[in-house]
């Protein structure tokens, strides 16, 4: 299995993720898309940041890369280091990011720049992952005003550079294709930071509303700057399970993204580190093998969102399973329990994958009512390969069909066969036999016709 790794000690920018994903191998001419579609360009350079070799990705207007002389493009905007997505919705934040297209182009909606995206001609994981991370920017930036999504109006994020900063990383990432991506915990400076409405303390608000959402630990320090950019944060918060430590890797490839600004002692750099977990000499001793499998199952990033109900009816408890699966979830249980003062309740445990989590997240709350939904420390879950495969069984003159979901592992050893209740419910009322004999008949016609094979 391929793992990227991010080192979160000087926080992450958009520029900063595209130079190191492009010091760790990326293909830079994946740019080319976006530049096609926005009319900006994408000036790499090899800068030296404290010693070390680093790449400085910045973003420029098609007139200004062809009028600016090298010096004037390699650094950026020195004491105007910004991100290009502002900390609240109406203004940049001064941050770690920065690009000579800096807040150039138009300002959107959130829905124009979900229409932008969608008339890219990306490839569908690029598009989808590109909407996701303005997704999280958006449900922040909402969070933070007390408004909906759909009523958030991005400033800088709207503006065509950050565009490119987004959907340059999801190019980026989709050249490298790792299996997964980790990063340690992400510091986000310390201080204070002026913006459009006053000044605030470091993270910015949006930054800390991005962070709830995020499987990462949020850090303050080790300077007074801010280190952690809104963009930075939701590219991480989609793409990145947090660790507290990288992992054990045979590194292939690694490389350096450059910030601007001067951290003094330290060097400004995002490190990327991309190689093989688990490929040692010896398996590991967890039973993970060097495919990312463990003991035959194979590992499915998710998150695990709960809320405890007094006072739900049952017809919504009961519609919960459609509802929330409609949304998006993998899994959906309710749990009778006791809450305070003795109350009878339910627990809700939903099994979402992250990208999903939001959206989940706010249908239970307005099917339920519910005030707060938590997400567990639950990363990953272990999950069988399968599939389904359709069992005939003759009942007098007639056939009927009986799906069956057939679980194998990694190595294709079937271990379990479970027949769909639904269709054997179905063909039972049809017949008049139980059900448990048309989930009998059909995992055997299964069997028989696997074991012919």
């Amino acid at each position: 299995m391929t793992t990227l790794a991010f080192d979160g000690r000087t926080g992450a920018s958009g520029d900063m993720l595209l130079g190191a994903l492009v010091a760790a191998g990326a293909d830079p001419t994946a740019l080319e898309r976006v530049e096609d579609a926005l009319g900006v360009s994408y000036d790499v350079t090899t800068v030296t940041k404290r010693g070390v070799r680093a790449a400085s990705v910045t973003v420029a207007h098609d007139a200004e890369a062809q009028n600016a002389t090298p010096g004037e493009r390699d650094h950026g905007h020195g004491d105007a280091e910004r991100d290009h997505i502002g900390a609240e919705s109406d203004h940049g934040d001064v941050a770690d990011g920065h690009d000579d297209a800096e807040g150039h182009g138009p300002h959107r909606t959130y829905a124009d720049v979900v229409a932008l995206v969608e008339s890219m001609d990306l490839p569908e994981r690029v598009e989808t992952d590109a909407l996701a991370v303005f997704e999280v920017l958006g449900r922040a930036e909402a969070a933070v005003h007390g408004t909906d999504l759909d009523d958030v109006h991005f400033h800088e994020v709207g503006a065509d550079d950050a565009i490119a900063d987004v959907v340059g990383v999801a190019l980026l990432l989709d050249d490298l294709d790792p299996d997964r991506i980790v990063t340690t915990p992400v510091f986000a400076g310390s201080g204070e930071v002026s913006m459009h409405h006053g000044t605030y303390p470091v993270p910015a608000p949006a930054v800390v509303e991005i962070a709830e959402r995020a499987s990462w630990r949020l850090r303050g320090g080790p300077v007074e700057a801010e280190l952690l950019t809104p963009t930075g944060a939701a590219l991480l918060a989609h793409y990145a399970e947090g660790v507290d430590d990288a992992p054990a890797l045979r590194v292939s490839e690694s490389g350096y993204g450059a910030g601007s600004m001067d951290l003094g002692e330290r060097p400004n750099v995002l490190r990327a580190v991309l190689g093989g977990e688990g490929e040692t000499e010896s398996e590991p001793t967890d039973g993970t093998a060097a495919d990312g499998t463990r003991n035959g199952l194979v590992r499915d990033d998710v998150v695990v969102l709960e809320t405890n109900l007094d006072d739900a009816p049952p017809e919504v408890l009961g519609g919960l399973q459609d509802t929330l699966t409609e949304a998006g979830a993998r899994d959906v249980s309710v749990v009778p329990l006791t809450m305070k003062k003795s109350r009878p309740g339910h627990l809700v445990k939903v099994v979402a994958k992250p990208a999903d989590a939001g959206a989940i997240a706010r249908r239970l709350a307005e099917e339920t009512g519910t005030l707060g939904i938590r997400e567990t420390g639950a990363s990953h879950r272990w999950i069988a390969d399968r599939e389904f495969e359709t069992a005939e069984i003759a009942v007098g003159d007639e056939v009927h069909e009986v799906a069956v979901k057939v679980a194998r592992d990694a190595e294709g050893e079937v271990y379990d066969y479970s027949a769909e209740y639904d269709d054997a419910h179905a063909v039972a009322r049809e017949t008049d036999l139980p059900v448990r004999e048309v989930m009998r008949r059909a995992v055997e016609a299964v069997r028989a016709a696997r074991a012919g094979d």
